[in-house]
């Protein structure tokens, strides 16, 4: 989880790249709030926002401050109940918490700082991840598979692995998650192309890395998962502080570890 703070009344557009996870956006903000737009479609406030989004673009003026909170997919069905639902789109947060969704809000906005708010949000998920079923261990497993491999993977071989066939795990991968095991590898993938051209390097050696049959492909892909070309993707101010802000080696949420940045009129804070 990350929290941000828009300091200066100014406008902002930002092009939120996909991600592999599912994503909690609890809007803070003492006003108007941000406007998230998807595939023409218009959300204001707090969301939660499913695998492959395609195009999404957060917008306002003077945002106030926003929590963002990334959850793997067999976590997000837990605490969201209708994961699979969600997938490529953003819905408002209240649709599925109801009132909780205010009581969330109202709870860390009045908290007195971000480590506060990163314990109170630790508190609130950890009550609702214990109130539901988890996905079946054998897709949790195969999502696994998937990250550790950055997306090359066969899904011939992770249904053995599993010991399923080819098509229980598909059924039961896309009736959980929401996407088809081979969609699931292609997002992964491509997060891993995405930070590494937000890192610096250069498309066609990005594309080797990943896996990719060559530059051309990793464009469409980029075009086809986020509506951005990859030269886009390497300036997008989110995946930029990443490494930072989600770190690899984090943590565990619960011990929650709290640093800040500075990005011009904008910062963050994070919690492992």
């Amino acid at each position: 989880m990350a929290g941000f703070r828009q300091h200066a009344p100014a406008p902002v557009d930002i092009a939120m790249v996909a991600h592999p996870s599912v994503t909690l956006l609890i809007d803070l903000s003492e006003r108007d709030g941000i406007v998230y737009d998807t595939h023409g479609r218009h959300e204001r406030g707090s969301i939660a926002v499913g695998l492959l989004p395609g195009e999404l673009r957060a917008s306002g003026w003077g945002l106030g401050e926003c929590l963002q909170i990334r959850l793997e997919p067999a976590a997000a069905a837990a605490v969201l109940g209708v994961a699979a639902e969600l997938s490529g789109t953003a819905v408002a947060l209240d649709v599925l918490w109801g009132r909780d969704a205010r009581r969330a809000e109202g709870r860390l906005r009045a908290a007195a700082s971000w480590d506060e708010r990163f314990t109170i949000a630790v508190e609130i998920l950890g009550r609702r991840l214990g109130a539901r079923p988890a996905v079946d261990p054998g897709v949790a497993y195969a999502w696994r598979r998937m990250r550790a491999s950055r997306g090359r993977v066969r899904v011939d071989g992770l249904a053995e692995e599993v010991g399923w066939s080819r098509d229980r795990l598909w059924s039961r991968f896309r009736s959980q998650l929401g996407i088809t095991p081979k969609r699931a590898a292609r997002l992964v993938r491509f997060d891993h192309a995405a930070h590494l051209l937000a890192a610096g390097h250069a498309a066609a050696g990005v594309a080797a890395e990943s896996g990719y049959v060559d530059q051309s492909h990793l464009h469409r892909e980029t075009m086809a998962l986020a509506g951005l070309t990859p030269a886009a993707v390497a300036l997008a101010p989110w995946l930029a502080i990443d490494d930072v802000a989600w770190p690899a080696s984090s943590p565990a949420i619960s011990s929650a570890v709290v640093r800040r940045k500075s990005m011009g009129e904008n910062c963050y804070e994070k919690a492992g």
